[in-house]
């Protein structure tokens, strides 16, 4: 069975940090680019990061400003976004996802077959 299993989520105050992690099982983990996307509230479901399956190449949505980074540890099937100065805007349910499409479509939703149950992050003002 695959399974994307997100975690880290929860409640932080403008400026704080959190580490979200993406656990995989049940699939060839160093074959797939990961991607995170996130939701918030009434909003629709926007692309933050990918990284490429052998974690040589990491790309990121503008709007971060380099406050995201985003790694994998192969080894252990899991991704890790790290998110600093997080700001009430950042509040949303954070997915991690998979594709093995070519990177150039590792921003585009519909590209990924696997996808985890999110983890809802909230930033308090």
């Amino acid at each position: 069975e695959v399974q994307l299993q997100a975690s880290g989520g929860g409640l932080v105050q403008t400026g704080g940090s959190l580490r979200l992690s993406c656990a995989a099982s049940g699939f060839t983990f160093e074959d797939y680019h990961i991607g995170w996307f996130r939701q918030a509230p009434g909003k629709g479901r926007y692309w933050i990061s990918s990284i490429s399956d052998s974690a040589d190449i990491t790309i990121y949505a503008e709007f971060l400003k380099g406050r995201f980074t985003i790694s994998r540890d192969n080894a252990k099937n899991t991704v890790y976004l790290q998110m600093n100065s997080l700001k009430p805007e950042d509040t949303a349910i954070y997915y991690c996802a998979a594709t093995k499409a070519p990177w150039r479509w590792s921003k585009i939703a519909t590209r990924f077959e696997y996808w985890g149950q999110g983890t809802l992050v909230t930033v308090s003002s």
